[in-house]
């Protein structure tokens, strides 16, 4: 058989020579829509290439992005590694601190700015001495000058004086391709490079029927920022099957979305839940459908079962995947086996809000307190390690320590259990959990049926210190507009989908949960406010 090395420049070559015509859609920061073609995005890719090597970079390097999610960013995916360089995600949503750390620990030489970011880096440039350059996505004029930025370069402006030509660098294909940092929920963010081998293997992997089920015919909408874990591979993905791909910008609300969706054809979504409840309330407030949208992955927290009915109720199969920066993201997807799809409806329904069963590639365990692994019964719940080919081994520098086991697994952080239909349930992160009389209580459980009352927009359920049981769980809410609830409407409304001894020893109603950068809920800071919410 003949050797092939699995790098990045050959998804968009790919793309290019077979998938010439099919179209790449952006929302610009005006909201005026942006189209072009693979074959357009491949020629720009490599003028931006060619210019980065102009430029003094080199293999190795580390060219940091600071952008939404736009043709711009998508060229950069494909620029940067394709010259053996290392393309960083920085995400804008954190603390300026934070951003200004990241940059600054991944040793960033030139940053890619977004027009809409300038000002923040503005404020933060004593802060990230190793950025010599900085390049503005976009054209000559299209900010206000002069910057405190130095003598900036403007993307468009730069590439154009460009060949679309290239004989890309050959090197190993193990060679580092991108760097995400983790969220950073507590201390300091820590970074996680992937290789052009484990982006060309999950980009394989994601595009399988039982797993994100790409192709050609479909149109892909990532609602996962590129930021956060390169959007689920999902750049990589659609240029090796060849997929219509539309990115939203900035422009992340409701009516935005749908207006896409709609017009562009979308079949496959992806992102967390709180984006696609936006866009069913936008659909349910103006009586509008879906368009030909058929599926929707989403990540980074739980499925609630009542935006899956809801998206059901408009043809749309919800589908939960579980995975993290660490994993690429790709870990567990809650696809029928052939088991499972023999379930009655009710049972199938039921199986498949649990985080799902591993692709290949993946593999995972659950190890008790003792250090011994629990079976595979639906029920011994322990520490989720798992190992593969597109999983880090540890983190950037160092940072942390080893953190592989002596059989080469990784620790996700996530306590749950593995049933024996092969089916993986989170019930809770390590952090998370609540141990109250010395026995442990799932947040995520009553999370997700708390969520199913119709007043609820969303739910929390922390650890509060108790003198008695030591823990016990504290429900926290926020509410739909114009809904009210009391703590007796959602006790009732607990009562007997719970064990009576989960049942939240307090309800509690606030304007606006605490999110990370990503869209996650940020318990952490719900601990500290309320741990000792019982004892007053």
């Amino acid at each position: 058989m003949q050797d092939f090395t699995l790098t990045i420049p050959t998804l968009l070559e790919h793309a290019a020579t077979n998938h010439a015509a099919t179209e790449v859609v952006a929302r610009q920061q005006d909201g005026s829509i942006f189209r072009y073609t693979y074959a357009d995005l491949a020629n720009r890719s490599r003028q931006a290439a060619n210019a980065l090597m102009r430029l003094g970079v080199k293999y190795g390097d580390v060219v940091g992005t600071l952008a939404w999610n736009h043709h711009w960013h998508m060229e950069c995916f494909y620029a940067i590694p394709g010259i053996g360089a290392v393309c960083h995600t920085v995400n804008p949503r954190l603390f300026e601190e934070q951003i200004a750390y990241i940059i600054d620990h991944a040793q960033d030489t030139f940053l890619m700015v977004d027009q809409d970011f300038v000002e923040l880096v503005e404020r933060i440039v004593d802060k990230i001495p190793n950025v010599k350059q900085f390049i503005i996505l976009g054209a000559h004029g299209c900010v206000p000058e002069p910057t405190r930025l130095g003598d900036v370069l403007y993307y468009d402006d730069l590439i154009a004086a460009q060949s679309p030509e290239i004989e890309w660098p050959e090197f190993d294909e193990r060679t580092a391709s991108g760097l995400c940092y983790t969220s950073g929920t507590t201390g300091n963010p820590k970074g996680v490079l992937y290789s052009h081998r484990s982006t060309v293997l999950h980009s394989m992997a994601i595009a399988q029927p039982d797993n994100l089920s790409l192709s050609a015919l479909d149109c892909v909408l990532p609602a996962a920022p590129l930021y956060h874990a390169q959007s689920w591979g999902l750049p990589y993905a659609a240029c090796m099957v060849g997929s219509k791909f539309v990115l939203p910008g900035r422009h992340l609300d409701g009516e935005h979305l749908l207006q896409l969706i709609r017009e562009e054809g979308v079949t496959t979504g992806c992102g967390v839940p709180t984006i696609w409840t936006m866009v069913l309330e936008c659909a349910e407030k103006h009586g509008l459908d879906l368009g030909v949208l058929r599926c929707l992955l989403i990540g980074g927290t739980a499925l609630p079962t009542s935006v899956r009915d809801r998206m059901r109720d408009k043809g749309v199969d919800a589908v939960q995947i579980w995975g993290m920066t660490e994993t690429s993201p790709l870990g567990t997807i809650g696809r029928p086996n052939r088991q499972v799809a023999a379930f009655p409806q009710e049972q199938r329904d039921v199986q498949l809000l649990k985080q799902g069963r591993l692709p290949w590639g993946v593999q995972m365990k659950i190890v008790l307190e003792d250090g011994s692994r629990a079976p595979h019964d639906g029920e011994t719940s322990g520490d989720i390690w798992v190992k593969g080919p597109w999983i880090t081994r540890g983190y950037l520098h160092g940072d942390g320590g080893d953190q592989l086991d002596g059989e080469g697994f990784f620790p996700t952080g996530d306590v749950g259990h593995i049933d024996q239909y092969g089916y993986m349930k989170i019930t809770d992160r390590s952090k998370d959990v609540i141990k109250s009389g010395g026995e442990w209580i799932s947040s995520i459980d009553i999370e997700d049926i708390a969520s199913g009352h119709p007043a609820v927009s969303m739910a929390a359920v922390i650890a509060a210190y108790h003198e008695k049981w030591d823990e016990r769980p504290l429900l926290v809410l926020t509410l739909k507009e114009g809904a009210s609830l009391q703590k007796q409407d959602m006790l009732d409304h607990l009562s007997g989908k719970i064990a009576k001894w989960w049942t939240p020893d307090d309800v509690i109603v606030i304007d606006e949960m605490p999110m990370t950068a990503t869209g996650k809920l940020r318990k952490l800071d719900l601990r500290e406010k309320y741990w000792n919410h019982l004892s007053r």
